[in-house]
């Protein structure tokens, strides 16, 4: 049976391009859309199997409705040039795909699709309609279907008549009246204002039509009739607006669209101009001859393994600069196999890879490479540079002069990219294919090193990737202003966080064994009490056995159900706790286990036996907002809030007698940066003054003086100013303070009353991030927010309040890295023997002697400060002891 695709141009091609990171090809083409484009089209191809196919495009900015409304689209940002440019591209596509495409002067893409399912509709024909604009739902019958991509475009819902009804409870040309009612920002058709979609829902079951409220206006309540009244033609009007055309003139017969397949020459043509090249690859185009210039695209490669017997080839080509890959195997890169390093030349239009295995670079013929990797002024490219930094250092072979990182660059340009592996990159980026390292080496226990020519093949493949994606993400930090925050903080820091981790923690083991022992005692006494008050002994670990003590035996509310049973996570436990003196007695036991199994024996475990020290690993491109993130062991998850938590910082020491640990922590950094971005005054004065921020907010909050405020209101100040930095909803705050939502409410309109600065910047970071499709820090750190214009509330809320606090959160994380790095060349500069240690969210540790500990009590704190300059003064407290717990 027949079937017709046909797709909203414009639509989709916005989708894409908000949907995937900014790529371009090396003649500076921006890409990104075109490509997300085209994976569309091949699962589109591949799954529906259309015999007909059309892709209908807006022409122009005026329509027939500019006529009607001249301020239709009115609100709606300018179109990026990066996406206008990619739109001949795509139709020149659509031309190598064979997919028909049509555009009129004075019409929308809506109007020509709308206009082809009614012809579609007589003719009993089967439509598949693929757009990102709810508006099309109108145009669902028993022949149209219409699917609204979902998750940028690699999701799509499907929509018929009684698909509709479900979700909405209307028939398909109700959303016509439904947009009548609310209106439309994103094309600035007004409605009624003060309508929302609940309210039009209700009023359409109710009524029907637009029509029909308006008429039985009278037996609305309050405002809502007065506005329903003020406002009728506007509703009318509105619902004129949304209406789709469908009287184009425009030839309707369905031969016109036929679909046979796409002509592989041209589409492979295309894809390489492109430089799509894991699309070629992934593609039979059969074997059409290629041109010169396309068979060097394809990249062949002489992949050398190095030796004794010709390592003195590899000598005599090193050069002053050149791309190396480093290849450890392990997850942990303190204690990682070194396989070897890979040199990658590609002189003379000629691509070699050298692969110099561990024991040959070890060896004392290799000598002059590692005098290479150590000299500074030789300029290295690689993938991972601080991964690379620990592995050979290890191996006691310093690496210095590396001037990229494909890794870090690669994180900038995309930070919610979950796949940032050399693999992932190079298919990403359109480059010869480089397998994914488990094809090659296997997992768990199939993991193998491959035979010696298959494995210098497979990292050759990796180095020449990493080497051709270098010129083209240096062009992409510059278009998106990130290069400064990339050479001056994130590539040097990487250096910084080496040295740090390199260097350790010294750790009391003895202490620590201890405390696991006082631990062990008061687990028993815990759990002794637990039995007694339960009346019978149970494997507390157990959550099958728990659910039946509490909700069976006990008779507790069971709040949350699972497939298996009861719920007892951490929030129903927390709701049950005034009910039962039992259920505080089992999340105090929860505390403790999780302290000793995670933080005394998961620490032992840890402790290196040549340092005693533990040797953390700071992951630079896991967090989204920049923060970083530690593992092996994670030293910024240790709970404080508890005093056994607290506890576990007694057994971090210095590792010089006589020397002392030193902590400097910033004071509220966020508030201060928010403070600064939104230029409120109340809160810059707060700030200015050196005033307590909390006491402050709940004088203005409450209208009070500072003498009048007691801890109860000092402590709901305290819970809004860090919700509004995470962006927090009425009911996340009641959850916190324990009140009403309504109350919660309540409390955050008086705030944004009192502080309209933020208020103010809340509303523009989101209005700026629709517009842009992202957020930036004060350092340029962008963060990528497809989904702020989500049709699905909380997935678009989600992304606004990212949005709000991205900015915030982010330059935070900037401004403590910032401080790092300036740290770092402060201790060096100066000759200090002082040592930094660790990074723990906003604090800063070191190790210091004694006779310099006047000395970095000023000069840390002094750093810290002038990390960033903002119109709030940046503060750090500092403080110092026997122990990271004395530094309190």
């Amino acid at each position: 049976m027949d079937k017709l695709i046909i797709i909203d141009g414009n639509s989709i091609a916005n989708r894409a391009f908000y949907a995937l990171p900014l790529l371009s090809n090396s003649s500076g083409l921006h890409t990104n859309a075109v490509y997300g484009f085209t994976t569309m089209l091949l699962k589109l191809i591949e799954e529906e199997k259309p015999t007909h196919f059309l892709v209908a495009f807006d022409a122009g900015k005026i329509t027939f409705r500019h006529k009607e409304y001249g301020d239709y689209k009115g609100g709606r940002a300018k179109t990026p040039p990066e996406l206008s440019e990619q739109f001949p591209l795509i139709k020149e596509l659509l031309k190598a795909f064979n997919i028909q495409q049509f555009e009129l002067s004075g019409y929308e893409a809506d109007d020509i699709i709308g206009t082809l399912t009614k012809a579609a509709d007589a003719k009993g024909e089967r439509v598949l309609l693929v757009s990102g604009d709810k508006d099309m739902l109108q145009l669902a019958s028993d022949n149209v279907t219409v699917a609204i991509t979902r998750k940028g475009i690699s999701e799509v819902e499907l929509y018929d008549p009684p698909a509709i009804m479900e979700k909405y409870g209307l028939t398909p040309q109700q959303i016509i009246d439904l947009k009548g009612l609310m209106g439309d920002t994103s094309d600035n058709i007004p409605g009624i204002p003060g309508v929302g979609e609940k309210t039009a829902l209700k009023m359409l079951h109710e009524f029907g039509t637009v029509e029909a409220v308006l008429a039985n206006a009278d037996s609305l309540k309050g405002k809502m009739k007065e506005k329903v009244e003020e406002h009728a033609k506007s509703a009318l009007m509105s619902k004129d607006l949304a209406t789709i055309f469908r009287e184009v003139p425009m030839e309707t017969e369905w031969s016109t669209f036929r679909y046979d397949g796409f002509d592989g020459t041209a589409l492979s043509s295309m894809f390489r101009k492109l430089e799509f090249k894991s699309l070629l690859e992934k593609m039979d185009f059969g074997s059409a001859p290629l041109t010169e210039e396309e068979q060097a695209a394809i990249e062949s490669l002489e992949a050398v393994t190095v030796n004794a017997g010709n390592v003195q080839q590899l000598i005599d080509r090193l050069d002053n600069h050149a791309a190396i890959h480093v290849e450890a195997i392990g997850d942990n890169p303190h204690h990682a196999e070194m396989v070897g390093v890979v040199w990658f030349m590609d002189e003379d239009g000629t691509n070699t890879s050298y692969y110099v295995p561990m024991a040959v670079l070890a060896s004392d013929a290799g000598q002059p490479l590692r005098a290479w990797l150590s000299d500074a002024s030789k300029k290295k490219q690689l993938f991972d540079v601080h991964r690379a930094l620990l592995a050979l250092a290890w191996q006691d072979i310093p690496l210095a002069g590396v001037d990229f990182d494909v890794l870090l660059a690669a994180y900038l340009l995309d930070p919610t990219d979950s796949n940032l592996t050399l693999s992932g990159l190079s298919a990403k980026y359109g480059l010869p294919g480089v397998k994914a390292d488990e094809e090659v080496f296997g997992k768990g226990a199939k993991f193998r090193l491959p035979e010696e020519a298959a494995l210098s093949e497979h990292l050759g493949r990796k180095a020449m990737a990493m080497a051709r994606m270098v010129p083209v993400l240096r062009v992409e930090l510059e278009k998106s202003e990130m290069h400064r925050l990339f050479y001056e903080l994130e590539l040097p820091l990487a250096s910084v966080l080496a040295e740090m981790e390199l260097r350790g923690i010294s750790v009391d083991a003895e202490g620590l064994k201890a405390l696991g022992v006082e631990l062990a005692v008061q687990l028993d006494t815990i759990m002794a009490s637990i039995y007694k008050l339960a009346g019978v002994e149970f494997n507390i670990n157990s959550p099958k056995q728990l659910g039946d003590i509490l909700f069976e035996k006990l008779g507790l509310p069971a709040y949350k159900k699972t497939k298996t049973g009861y719920s007892t996570d951490a929030e129903v436990l927390e709701r049950l706790a005034p009910y039962n003196e039992v259920v505080g007695q089992i999340l105090n036991y929860r505390q403790l286990a999780k302290l000793q199994s995670t933080y005394v024996e998961g620490l032992l475990k840890e402790v290196r036996s040549e340092t005693g020290k533990v040797h953390t690993y700071y992951r630079q491109t896991i967090a989204a907002t920049g923060r970083l993130s530690s593992q092996f062991p994670n030293l910024q998850n240790i709970p404080i809030r508890l005093e056994e938590g607290r506890k576990i910082r007694k057994v971090f020491v210095p590792s010089e007698p006589g020397w002392y640990i030193l902590a400097a922590d910033y004071s509220q950094i966020e508030l201060r940066v928010l403070a600064h971005i939104s230029q409120d005054e109340k809160l810059k004065e707060a700030f200015l003054q050196n005033m307590d921020i909390h006491t402050k907010t709940a004088m203005d909050v409450f209208g009070v003086e500072a003498s009048a405020v007691d801890s109860n209101m000092r402590r709901q100040a305290k819970a809004v100013n860090f919700g509004i930095v995470y962006g927090i909803s009425d009911y996340g705050l009641s959850q916190n303070l324990d009140i009403t939502r309504r109350e919660a409410a309540q409390f955050i309109e008086q705030y944004f009353a009192v502080f309209q600065g933020v208020r103010k910047y809340m509303d523009d970071i989101v209005k700026d991030a629709r517009a842009n499709g992202y957020v930036t820090t004060l350092l340029q750190r962008r963060r990528y927010l497809p989904e702020i214009t989500a049709s699905n509330f909380n997935i678009r809320s989600f992304a606004e309040r990212t949005a709000m606090n991205t900015p915030i959160q982010g330059t935070a994380a900037d401004i403590i890295k910032l401080a790092m790095v300036q740290m770092a060349e402060r201790l060096k500069q100066e000759g200090l023997r002082s040592r930094m240690l660790l990074q723990v969210h906003d604090e800063l540790v070191f190790e210091v002697p004694e006779e310099e500990l006047e000395t970095m009590k000023r000069l840390v704190p002094e750093v810290m400060a002038a990390a960033l300059e903002l119109d709030v003064p940046l503060r750090a407290d500092v403080d110092y002891g026997q122990t990271w717990y004395d530094a309190k």
